[in-house]
Order: structure tokens, then C-alpha cells, then sequence
């Protein structure tokens, strides 16, 4: 079992990732900021970090590439955001980020994140150019809401319920490749929420019903499943 350091300004997040975790048979460290979070590191050098990106003093991704060009990356480190974005997400691999987690974690995402994690070849060095994309393992899409789902993170905002609710960045393909996929997600998650609507998922994105309709077909989108009159 891995030893595991748990970076989260708030005690709930770090509580229950904790008590997952330990019940793995994993030894957990807490960290509230990214102060705690160098003095854990450097005292106990963890097998795999879980880091928030949002802290009140240094960011996870400042703190990450701190790490990094300091050649202190000799764990993986899976960043962990309720407000993520797929910028984020390539700036996060950038730096030398394993994964990226969306909250709220449901226990599946987190246990498949850390498996993976620990599998893979710890990072080495200063950080590196982002010849890895990010690959949606699951389903994409904006977390809406307030409060907790069920299993989720308390107080991290509700994930929108339906097949694209879930959300894992794993970081194993080429850039255009992982972001045509992270696409079709968005775009079948938003299909999802407004019932194969065409027109609401145009403005909902921004796109010319056209341009959104041959989008859709160029990524393999299956529209079949969600037509309705809002479909062409």
C-alpha cells in the first residue's frame, strides 16, 4: 500500500478522501495549504499526492510547478478542482500532473485515479512540454448546483445527473486526440441535458446550429439516440 498526501483547504474534502483512502489500506497524510503540504512532502516523500487546485495562499498549479522545476516531482500528483476547465487541465499535464479530478470525487473515480496513478512511472525532473493530452476517462461536463451527490465530496457543488455525469482526465494521449474526445463528451453531455435539442445546445455553446451539426457529425457524436424537434 502507498503512502498518500491529501492537499485540501477544507476539512471535509480532506476528512473523507482521508477515510477512503486509510479504509484502502493506504496511509494518508492531511495538508491544509501548500506550506503543510512541502513540509509533508519533504519529510516523508509520499508515494502520490492528491492536490487542490483552489488554496487561499499558493495554487496547486503554482505549488505543482514549484515541484517541478525544482525536481522534487519523484511522486505522481493527481490535481483535484471543482471549477475545472480543459485549460486547466492541460496546464495542470503541463507541469506534470498524472490526472485530474473534477469534484465532487465519487469513490470510483477517486480509486481508479490512485490505481492508476501508482502505475505509472513516477514524473521526473523539471516540467515538461505537454506531449500527453487529457483523455475525459467517462464522462464530461460542468458541475451545476450546490450541496452534495451522492457520493460525492460534501459541500462541492452537485454534478448534473444523466450519462455524462462523471469526470477523469487521464493523461495518455496525443493533444488533438484527447481533446476531439473531451469534446464529444461535452457535446454528448450537453445533448444529454437538454433532451437532443439542437437549438438549446447551440446557444448553450455558442455555436451556429450548422457549424454545432457538423461538429457533432465530424467527432461521431450519435445524435439518433437524442433526436427530438429540436434536431434538424
Amino acid at each position: 500500500m502507498a503512502t498518500i498526501l491529501v492537499v485540501d483547504d477544507e476539512l471535509g474534502i480532506r476528512g473523507l478522501l482521508s477515510e477512503i483512502l486509510s479504509d484502502e489500506g493506504h496511509t494518508v497524510e492531511l495538508a491544509e495549504n501548500a506550506a503543510e503540504a512541502r513540509a509533508v512532502r519533504e519529510r516523508l516523500r509520499p508515494d502520490l499526492v492528491l492536490l487542490d487546485i483552489w488554496m487561499p495562499d499558493v495554487d496547486g498549479i503554482s505549488l505543482l510547478k514549484e515541484w517541478g522545476t525544482a525536481g522534487m516531482l519523484s511522486m505522481p500528483v493527481i490535481m483535484m478542482s471543482g471549477h475545472g476547465t480543459i485549460d486547466t487541465a492541460v496546464e495542470a499535464t503541463k507541469y506534470g500532473a498524472s490526472a485530474f479530478l473534477e469534484k465532487p470525487i465519487t469513490l470510483q473515480k477517486l480509486l481508479r485515479a490512485v490505481e492508476q496513478s501508482l502505475a505509472k512511472p513516477a514524473p521526473r525532473g523539471a516540467a515538461a512540454p505537454a506531449a500527453n493530452g487529457l483523455r475525459p476517462d467517462g464522462a464530461a461536463g460542468p458541475a451545476d448546483g450546490a450541496g452534495a451527490a451522492p457520493g460525492g465530496v460534501p459541500g462541492a457543488p452537485a454534478p448534473p445527473q444523466g450519462p455524462q455525469s462523471e469526470q477523469m482526465f487521464d493523461l495518455d494521449r496525443p493533444l488533438r486526440e484527447a481533446r476531439d474526445a473531451f469534446e464529444k463528451s461535452y457535446f454528448e453531455f450537453h445533448l444529454a441535458k437538454e433532451n437532443g435539442s439542437m437549438t438549446r445546445v447551440a446557444e448553450k455553446t455558442g455555436l451556429e446550429r450548422t457549424h454545432l451539426y457538423r461538429k457533432l457529425k465530424q467527432l461521431g457524436v450519435d445524435l439518433s439516440r437524442n433526436k427530438r424537434s429540436g434536431l434538424p
